[in-house]
């Protein structure tokens, strides 16, 4: 089936073909693919060891500190990353791939194939997924910002006196990290690996030191120490679950980067690598802080030896770009998805490298996820600070993809409902847990995630509405194409030499653009093309299936070309295949590329609020070009206006 797109809708309901993704690694050996793994996957996830416990223990918590206390918090870090990572996410999360694709949009089209015939359950679904690109999004705002502070306030550990140097030097990382974004992360990705992996080496040998010195804390192992910790102190444990949650800070990255490495070679890379290397640490940081309750106030650096702490404070530094890295690119590839399924305007989009598919580089959401992560800094000023603002984010998402998985195991994996409300219910009670324990952190900086959120929702539901709604009045004023083109080509107008080719969204209507190219221009070229582009609910489509073409006769031709969804559609390359599968041979110099382009008027029709419809203007008005989005010679392209009540 198709995605729901008034962009690049089609008139009806497709089948999808077998697809392809960016690659198997069919030749590539597990072992290299675990390491890279490593380096893409879990930068976000390896580096909350630096904040996550000191959170856990915030006098603002207000748990009095005891042995039991340190034991009952670790326990309850143990089984979060048990339950939360390896249950959920690594056993279950992952088997929801979208040939071979993961992430919150790749779930919501899976679950959105289960609810082509019902419009009301389809719309929730849609934008449930909507929602939870929403909250990624702002993750990619949240965690750079953390991820660097924790970092750099490790200085604060060799001197007081250097406290003021964190803010400049964290601003200056990012600035730095933003800016060599359009560059790409291939030449530098190779790197990510071998250095996340001495990183996890580094977490797991000092932690391990720290554990052997006090290895009573292994008995945090046993879940009666949080469940009697629970008993003991509700409110505290129930507020504390909202800084727990920060240890799976990351865990979509599993899934939204199980493309590039495939299922297995995640899995592994959690089971062997990050897995132990956290766990140790986490130990580690509690061994401290039984035998030295004040290092609760900064428990990651205050393990370390004193010769280990400027190596540390440089590795944790190249630790948290690398995380940092990892969401910048996943918000790239967020907002190019949301571009084709009709969430986003059209933006600018830049292929980074020749060989690699899907590295790309948006300017636009670039720097402006730099000014909103430099406000974040200024705002905020600590990574504790921080701390409750991650929370909500991540919770959020967590919850929206309890809710879809639940509908992919019913109407895709076709297992039992009685099994999947079990299930549903276990994951969807430890997620709201979490979320619950982050919504009373709204006045200590809950907000700033659900604002970037809301505000971000508002955006992409004003421009799905607004496309719908276009497309509505558009269509109810249009004439079928089949009809005109007969009438047309039994009395033509005036044919002259080349090709006209015409963009439309409704395949079976006269693109607007045809009809002022008649009353004013008074010709018809001598070969005419309709072209559709068409987003399906896959990633990747092969060449061999991606063109279909049916002959109005006069030498006129519907094309419809079909791509997926973590593609880019390029003029070029279906002019290739056209000529390759059809033996259509356009000449670029002799063909003209004919786009409409609608401005709107807001009205008091019904559809939208007026000071909605002026913000989706706005939109429009904003968007990338047609020609530059599809990559289509400037210079051989002509746009007719026109303007339409919404």
């Amino acid at each position: 089936m198709s995605i729901s797109n008034p962009e690049f809708s089609q008139s009806s309901v497709m089948r999808p073909v077998a697809v392809t993704g960016p690659g198997k690694h069919s030749q590539a050996s597990t072992a290299a693919l675990v390491l890279a793994a490593v380096g893409i996957v879990f930068g976000d996830i390896g580096t909350s060891p630096l904040y996550a416990l000191k959170e856990c223990f915030s006098a603002e918590h207000g748990i009095p500190f005891s042995p039991a206390a340190v034991l009952g918090i670790l326990s309850m870090i143990f089984w979060a990353l048990l339950l939360v990572v390896t249950f959920k996410y690594v056993v279950f999360v992952l088997r929801a791939d979208n040939n071979g694709e993961g992430g919150v949009l790749s779930l919501m089209a899976l679950a959105l194939r289960s609810a082509r015939s019902e419009r009301r359950r389809y719309t929730v679904l849609l934008m449930l997924g909507a929602l939870g690109a929403c909250m990624l999004l702002g993750e990619s705002v949240i965690t750079p910002a953390i991820s660097v502070l924790s970092a750099v306030e490790g200085l604060e550990v060799i001197s007081p006196d250097l406290k003021r140097f964190v803010i400049p030097i964290t601003l200056v990382i990012l600035v730095a990290l933003f800016a060599i974004q359009r560059y790409g992360t291939a030449a530098v990705g190779r790197f990510f690996g071998p250095i996340m992996v001495l990183w996890f080496l580094a977490l797991a040998a000092f932690g391990l030191s720290s554990t052997l010195q006090n290895p009573t804390i292994l008995q945090a192992i046993h879940p009666g120490y949080a469940v009697a910790f629970i008993a003991e102190h509700t409110l505290q444990a129930y507020i504390v679950m909202g800084s727990v949650v920060l240890v799976v800070t990351g865990v979509e990255a599993l899934y939204l980067d199980m493309g590039h490495f495939g299922r297995r070679p995640v899995r592994l890379a959690w089971l062997l690598v990050a897995l132990p290397a956290l766990l140790i640490n986490y130990f580690g940081q509690g061994a401290l802080m039984l035998s030295n309750p004040a290092a609760a106030t900064n428990p990651f650096f205050l393990m370390l030896p004193g010769w280990a702490l400027w190596p540390m404070i440089g590795l944790a530094t190249l630790a948290t770009v690398i995380a940092s890295q990892a969401v910048i690119s996943g918000a790239f590839s967020l907002a190019s998805q949301g571009i084709l399924l009709g969430f986003l305007p059209r933006m600018h989009i830049q292929h980074t490298s020749d060989t690699e598919r899907g590295q790309i580089y948006m300017p636009t959401v670039n720097w402006a996820l730099l000014a909103l992560v430099i406000i974040t800094v200024i705002e905020f000023r600590e990574s504790g600070n921080l701390a409750a603002a991650y929370g909500i984010s991540v919770t959020t998402t967590m919850m929206i993809t309890t809710s879809l998985l639940a509908v992919v195991m019913v109407a895709e994996w076709k297992i039992r409902p009685a099994l999947v409300v079990l299930l549903a219910a276990i994951f969807f009670a430890i997620d709201f847990s979490f979320w619950t324990a982050n919504v009373i952190k709204v006045k200590d900086g809950g907000w700033y995630p659900l604002m970037l959120g809301a505000i971000c929702f508002l955006f992409i539901t004003t421009w799905y509405k607004g496309r719908k709604l276009l497309r509505e009045r558009v269509v109810s004023d249009s004439i079928r194409l089949p009809d005109f083109m007969q009438a047309l080509l039994a009395h033509p107008p005036h044919r002259v030499d080349g090709t006209a080719v015409f963009l439309t969204a409704h395949i079976d209507y006269v693109p607007v653009a045809l009809l002022h190219n008649l009353k004013h221009n008074r010709v018809l070229h001598q070969r005419v093309l309709f072209l559709k582009l068409s987003i399906w609910d896959v990633p990747y489509v092969r060449d061999e299936e991606r063109l279909t073409l049916s002959e109005l006769g006069g030498d006129c031709y519907v094309v419809r070309a079909v791509h997926g969804f973590k593609e880019t559609p390029d003029i070029n390359q279906v002019l290739t295949l056209l000529e390759q599968q059809h033996g259509l041979k356009l000449e670029l110099s002799d063909t003209s590329f004919f786009l409409a382009r609608d401005t709107v008027v807001p009205s008091k029709l019904p559809g939208m609020a007026i000071w909605r419809e002026r913000l989706f203007g706005w939109m429009m008005q904003n968007a990338a070009k047609p020609s530059d989005f599809f990559r289509i010679p400037p210079n051989r392209v002509v746009e007719l206006g026109t303007k339409i009540e919404i």
